[in-house]
């Protein structure tokens, strides 16, 4: 689940696993950038065995 927000003026992206996510993960423009471009080397790290 992907909900949009504002934090200090600032729009930000959150992401939650369901609706009553009480730790959802939020972030603004500078890491959404970092994570785009980085979005290989994360989505490898994710995939890989534990």
């Amino acid at each position: 689940m992907i909900e949009f927000g504002e934090f200090k003026g600032n729009k930000i992206v959150i992401l939650k696993r369901d609706e009553n996510d009480q730790y959802p993960f939020r972030f603004g423009k500078n890491k959404a950038r970092l994570i785009v471009q980085h979005f290989e080397e994360i989505k490898k790290f994710a995939e890989e065995e534990d």
